[in-house]
Order: C-alpha cells, then sequence, then structure tokens
C-alpha cells in the first residue's frame, strides 16, 4: 500500500518532509526501512537562521547531496532498488531531453528547490508539454492568482499542483521558480535497479 504524500508541520521543515514524499512515492509502506525514515530526518534541517537558531533556515543542499549519496549506499548494502543523484546549475532546467524530463519520464521522482516567497523545496512527479506536476508540502487553500498555476485536490498519492513550465524555468523571484541558474538544485531518484547510481562521495560529520 502507498501511502498520501504529506504536508510540512513547521514553517521549515520542506525539506524532509519533501524527501519523506518522494520515498513514499516510489515504494509501497512495506517495503520502506524505518533506518530510511531515521536518517533523512537527522540529516535534514541542518541550516542556522541569520540570528543563530538551529533548524529555523531549512534544509542545505549539502544535506541534500549527503542523503542522496547515503541513500544510494544504503540501497547498494540492502539491494534496495534506488538510485538518487543530485544535479546543479545549468542542468536544473525543465526543457525536452533535460535530465529533470527524462527522470519523470522514466517513473522516477525530482526533489527540487524553488521560490515560494523563498526557497522552498517540492516533489516533482509528473510532467507533459505544459505543465509540471508536483506535490508542494505547504498546505495553502485559495488558488494561485495567475494563469498557469493550478491547486489540484484529487490526486493526494501523486501531486496537488500543475504549473506550466515558464514558471518553473524563471530566473526570477516567482512562485515555483527554479531561480537563479548559479543557485539551482535538484535531487533526481528512481526505483530502478538496473541503473547505476553515481560514484558516491564519502562526508564525514
Amino acid at each position: 500500500m502507498k501511502n498520501p504524500l504529506s504536508y510540512q508541520s513547521t514553517e521549515y521543515d520542506c525539506g524532509p518532509t519533501t524527501m519523506l514524499n518522494a520515498i513514499n512515492y516510489l515504494f509501497q509502506r512495506e517495503e520502506i526501512y524505518p533506518d530510511v525514515i531515521k536518517a533523512i530526518t537527522q540529516y535534514t534541517l541542518d541550516c542556522y537562521n541569520t540570528k543563530g537558531e538551529a533548524y529555523k533556515h531549512g534544509t542545505t543542499k549539502v544535506a541534500m547531496g549527503f542523503l542522496s549519496c547515503w541513500l544510494n549506499h544504503f540501497g547498494k548494502v540492502k539491494n534496495w532498488p534506488i538510485c538518487c543523484e543530485q544535479i546543479l546549475g545549468a542542468h536544473v532546467k525543465i526543457d525536452k531531453g533535460s535530465e529533470i524530463t527524462e527522470c519523470l519520464k522514466e517513473g522516477g521522482v525530482v526533489v527540487a528547490r524553488v521560490m515560494l516567497g523563498c526557497w522552498h523545496y517540492v516533489l516533482l512527479t509528473g510532467i507533459d508539454k505544459d505543465y509540471v506536476m508536483l506535490f508542494d508540502p505547504y498546505y495553502r487553500k485559495r488558488p494561485f492568482k495567475v494563469e498557469g498555476i493550478e491547486i489540484i485536490k484529487d490526486e493526494p498519492c501523486k501531486y496537488n499542483r500543475k504549473i506550466a513550465w515558464k514558471y518553473m524555468n524563471s530566473e526570477g523571484k516567482s512562485d515555483y521558480a527554479l531561480g537563479p541558474i548559479d543557485k539551482r538544485e535538484c535531487v533526481l531518484m528512481y526505483r530502478k535497479s538496473a541503473k547505476s547510481a553515481p560514484e558516491t562521495i564519502e562526508y564525514y560529520i
């Protein structure tokens, strides 16, 4: 059985919530190791705000990169069919043949950092010629005022937003923009044992 995707509990935990949603999307509940849940909650929410308060500035891309490597290693050791790859900068774009597009077409998901007033993590789960389907863990009732951003209420296990390509590819600060090229980041995640995982990097914390 697959669980419905979840909403964040605070203003800060979009990162761990979205990574947990990626696992819930790719795997049946009975297939998910508790070790994975523990690791996601342990390694995210690593950022301090300007007042020096812990956890109140979300999750860094360094933490997402480390978690991607951890999941690849865990999958290899446990023979669990997961493959993660963090991509940065100019590789992070929505167009025909891009790494994000190919990942979604192959049944994978993408944990992407976008703008929503500030940097914010969402889960991309599907794509067509005009729209990207994603699950935003930030709960919202009121509709968006711009054409091309829709709230979807009847796909709780898949997505709750449809976003036009042009909004996601924006280099500005509009809602769901991937933002400036040099600050872009996402993690591609597949359930494909045949797909080779990228070479892991060892981190010492």
